[in-house]
């Protein structure tokens, strides 16, 4: 089967545990304010590799995997080619390499389960926590995230929850608590991320000349961030 693939990481340190071989795949159909990747939203774009291949290009990273690496899938939205995303996790599982989802949540359940049973561990970003606002900021329905959270519990499939902390947007205390909770509300979770919102993504909008909707929003540094935690 062939995958669309936008483009590959062979060194990754920030998505998921370890050492990371991170696979960005083509097509979104969410477009998020501060999305950083949208040369993936289309989904006829990026190179086509069949599963086959793309294992045995990950496997020569594997030596500097040590214990805890592995694979990360991510986009894009990676369940928008679900098909492929399994057949690829099943392979690699067949290698014995722990494989990560980074994913928002939207796309087919069932299509989205049969990934599941191939997947080692769930990053999962939790947007906004109304369906007005995940309309609104994402062109999204939360709806369908809740029901694919809810599945990742059912399955017992370790999830980590990742949010990004936007200035006059997300940075509210009350929003930040409220996440917190709902992170917390799921039995199978093991980590949340809160992530400071930054601009590194100019340039591609910039390059396809698209209009980044908070280009005028100013970045969260760590400091800031580090005071929100400690308040909350």
């Amino acid at each position: 089967m062939l995958g669309r693939i936008n483009s590959i990481q062979s060194l990754g340190a920030v998505d998921g545990p370890g050492v990371r071989y991170v696979v960005f795949l083509q097509g979104c159909p969410l477009r998020c304010v501060y999305c950083h990747n949208p040369d993936t939203w289309l989904p006829d774009g990026g190179e086509q590799l069949d599963a086959d291949a793309l294992v045995q290009k990950a496997l020569r990273c594997r030596p500097y995997w040590g214990d805890t690496g592995g694979v990360t899938v991510t986009g894009g939205e990676p369940l928008m080619q679900a098909a492929f995303v399994e057949e690829l996790f099943c392979k690699l599982h067949e290698n014995g390499v722990h494989t990560a989802l980074d994913t928002s949540g939207v796309g087919n359940l069932a299509a989205a389960e049969r990934v599941l049973q191939h997947t080692d561990l769930v990053l999962c970003d939790l947007k906004f926590l109304s369906k007005a606002d995940y309309h609104r900021y994402c062109a999204g329905d939360f709806g369908q995230v809740e029901k694919f959270l809810q599945l990742t519990a059912l399955k017992g499939v370790p999830l980590w929850i990742r949010h990004v902390v936007v200035p006059g947007l997300t940075d509210g205390l009350d929003s930040l608590r409220s996440v917190r909770d709902k992170a917390h509300s799921y039995p199978n979770l093991e980590k949340l991320e809160f992530l400071p919102f930054h601009k590194l993504c100019l340039e591609k909008y910039d390059r396809l000349g698209l209009d980044f909707p908070l280009r005028d929003t100013p970045e969260m540094n760590d400091a800031w961030l580090k005071e929100l935690l400690e308040k909350l």
